[in-house]
Parts: C-alpha cells; sequence; structure tokens
C-alpha cells in the first residue's frame, strides 16, 4: 500500500459520517406513504440507504450515525438486520439517530437541525472530521479521496459535487466558484441556475456531501441554531452564510478512470427510480453492482436460486434483457428488460415488459404490464393490463409525467406487506 492510501486511510480512521436518512421524499408519491425515501428498494436486492453506508465501509468509515425521522421503521429493521457486523471494541459502529428531542420539544426542523440535536453524540466520538451524507442518493464513492483534498486545500468546509445540465439544476443546491474551486455562491434550488463559464450548458450541482472540520461544523451550527430566520439547513443556510467567513471548497466528483463525471443519480421520483433500475441491465451499466473491487452490502436474505419452468411453445418461463433477484419463480409466463426484485412470481400466459417489481409480488394468469413499477406485496389479479392504456391507468394507478405506472397495495383494496 502506498504512503497516499495510508494518509487516506488514517484521514477516514478519524472521520465520523452522519447518513440524513429522515426524508420522506414526497415525489416518490405513494411509494413513500409508509416508508422514509432511503428505505426504498433499488437494484433487484438492495435499499437506497445502502448506497452511501456501503461507500463508507469501503472508504475506511466505520463510525456511522444514521440520522431518521419519518415512518422509519422498516429502514431501522433493514439496519438493524444487514449492518450488524460491526465491532464494538474497534470502536466500529453504526449507530441510529432518530428524533428524540435531545436539545429542543420539536422534531428536526432541517438537516443542519438533525446534526445540530446530536451534537454531543458526534463529540462523544471525538472525530477530526464529519462527513454529512444525504442518504437517498445513488452513487460509488471513495470518499477518502474528498478528506484528502479538504485536508491538502486546507479547507473549512467541503462540498461535494456534480456537474448536471442547466435546465435539471433548479431542483438542486447550485455553486458558483472560481479557478481554484473555492465557492464563491451557493443558492438552493435557483429559478435561474448560473452555468460553468467553459460549459455553457452544464452547472455544479451539491450532492448534499458536506465535509467539516469538527469545530468549525459545531461553531456554525450553533450560530445557525440561534437564529429565528434560518430554515436550519444545509444548503439553504449553513453553506451560504459560511462562504463570506470560510475557506469553502468544492470537490467535483469524477470517474477516477475516466476522469469526467461520475456516476450520481438522485432517484427523487417516479421516472428518475424507474430509469436508474432499468439501466442497471444494460450491456455495461455506468453503475456496475458487479464489482468485486466496491461492493454493495446490504440485508441478504436467504432465498433459493430464481426458477423458470415450463418450454412450451405458448407457455414458456423466460427472462430476457432483465434481471432477477433470488427466490422468483417465472412460470410459463414472459420477462422482457425489466428488474424483478426477491420472490416475485410470475404466473403462466403472462408478460412483463420494461418494468420494476418490488419484493413479494405475485402476478396472475394473462396479465400484461409494462413501463410500470409494481410496489411490494401487490396480488395483481388474473387477466389485468397495466401500462397499456394510460387514461385507464390514471384512473386507479398513479401514472408519472413520463408514462411511469405506479401500483401499489393500497390502489389494489389489499393491506400493505410487513416490512416495508
Amino acid at each position: 500500500m502506498s504512503a497516499g492510501k495510508r494518509f487516506v486511510s488514517r484521514l477516514t480512521r478519524q472521520t465520523h459520517a452522519l447518513v440524513l436518512a429522515g426524508g420522506r421524499g414526497s415525489r416518490l408519491h405513494e411509494l413513500t406513504n409508509w416508508r422514509a425515501k432511503p428505505a426504498v428498494p433499488f437494484g433487484g436486492k438492495f435499499r437506497i440507504v445502502d448506497f452511501p453506508l456501503s461507500n463508507c465501509i469501503n472508504s475506511g468509515i466505520n463510525r456511522i450515525g444514521v440520522v431518521t425521522q419519518y415512518k422509519a421503521h422498516s429502514l431501522i429493521q433493514h439496519i438493524q438486520r444487514g449492518w450488524g457486523f460491526f465491532r464494538g471494541e474497534m470502536d466500529e459502529f453504526i449507530d441510529i439517530l432518530p428524533a428524540q428531542q435531545r436539545i429542543e420539544t420539536s422534531w428536526y426542523e432541517g438537516t443542519a437541525d438533525a446534526v445540530m440535536q446530536n451534537l454531543d453524540i458526534i463529540r462523544s466520538h471525538n472525530p477530526t472530521y464529519v462527513l454529512i451524507l444525504a442518504g437517498d442518493h445513488v452513487y460509488k464513492m471513495d470518499y477518502g479521496t474528498m478528506l484528502a483534498a479538504h485536508v491538502e486545500q486546507e479547507a473549512d468546509i467541503t462540498v461535494g459535487c456534480v456537474e448536471v445540465p442547466v435546465e435539471e439544476a433548479s431542483a438542486f443546491g447550485v455553486m458558483t466558484v472560481d479557478t481554484d474551486y473555492r465557492v464563491t455562491k451557493f443558492l438552493e434550488k435557483p429559478a435561474n441556475p448560473k452555468p460553468l463559464p467553459d460549459k455553457p450548458g452544464q452547472t455544479l450541482a451539491s450532492m448534499g456531501i458536506y465535509v467539516f472540520s469538527t469545530q468549525v461544523l459545531f461553531d456554525e451550527l450553533r450560530r445557525d441554531h440561534q437564529s429565528e430566520t434560518s430554515a436550519h439547513d444545509f444548503g439553504k443556510d449553513i453553506i451560504p452564510s459560511a462562504i463570506e467567513r470560510l475557506n469553502v471548497m468544492a470537490f467535483p466528483f469524477r470517474d477516477p478512470i475516466r476522469g469526467d463525471g461520475a456516476y450520481w443519480r438522485d432517484v427523487g421520483t417516479i421516472d428518475a427510480l424507474w430509469q436508474a433500475n432499468l439501466e442497471l441491465i444494460g450491456t455495461s451499466p455506468e453503475l456496475n453492482l458487479y464489482d468485486s473491487d466496491w461492493p454493495i452490502w446490504t440485508y441478504q436474505e436467504q432465498l433459493p436460486p430464481a426458477k423458470f419452468v415450463f418450454d412450451q411453445d405458448q407457455r414458456r418461463g423466460m427472462a430476457v434483457d432483465s434481471m432477477v433477484a433470488g427466490g422468483c419463480i417465472i412460470s410459463g409466463a414472459v420477462v422482457r428488460h425489466s428488474l424483478l426484485f426477491s420472490q416475485v412470481r410470475v404466473h403462466s400466459f403472462a408478460e412483463v415488459s420494461d418494468s420494476v417489481i418490488f419484493p413479494d409480488v405475485h402476478i396472475g394468469r394473462h396479465c400484461r404490464i409494462h413501463k410500470a413499477v409494481i410496489d411490494r406485496g401487490c396480488r395483481i389479479p388474473e387477466g389485468t393490463d397495466i401500462g397499456l392504456n394510460p387514461q385507464q391507468d390514471k384512473a386507479r394507478y398513479h401514472v408519472s409525467a413520463k408514462g411511469v405506472t405506479l401500483v401499489t397495495p393500497e390502489m389494489l383494496g389489499q393491506d400493505y406487506p410487513h416490512g416495508l
């Protein structure tokens, strides 16, 4: 191992990560009626929160807090089941930090307030750096390189950023930087984002990732806490306020091999979630889940292999151009260009195409499902068509702006399953 790698390793051991996983994610509509956005399934066997948590482990950060609030039961259950391999005697841990009125009598009132209410816990671990992470984005990132840049540039705060098209940037915090990537302006979700000088069609968007030198974090949170006009949010308040007083640097997230923009997805809408899942099916997807050098960890259910039964001309169990998780049975049905999570049953003569099917779904005989997201536990009645007639679908289901049909158990008059 090189000296540079040892240096980064030392930095990560001195870092406490906080994953902000308390948001609802209202743009996912009924998918988050009973679960927080970070608990939404993704990629055939994972949940969204597994990606920042796996990034921490793979980066050598083993002191982690997960901040929860909105309908967190399934999220907490998932972390307890899948992330219980830390060794306390090695000063490794993953703490779940629900809103518990530690210093106030209210819920978390913003991302900054969520951290402020847990300052005593952070202080007890005495980290040199605090890494603040959004719990609802999908990407693979070595946080050690960002920490190294933070130290090398003698930054007080470092903000992770990606280049995005100007027309999409109004959904993010947008930064203006100088030639050294020092942040000179930060606007949260601006109506008219400013493009990069050398790339007119692109702008720098915040990833919701921040490295703070610990004392700087404490000072800025206390300052913000005393403001009666603050929304107590990192993007709206903490970062814009710090720019004129502190050394706030941007860290462009780039692919370590290509040197250009790396894979990062905000799967905060039905369309984005559907598209990001189906991108994984491609021959060489940008997000490689088969990368043994950077594994994505999760709760691993003990399930049998997927099974495909019947081989008759009109009743052939098959899946092509698809990903199928363990425990699935494709019984005399055809699945094309779709992603099936665990324990999905597709019964005879059914057709599934361009769809994302969450765990424990049963699709009845002669069903036709196209361009849909089917939520966990749905029982699709025999002969049901979904995604073929938008007008009919809108009367019963949710149809997105780009024509993706979302179906949940409640829309079918069924109870939600345990363990969402």
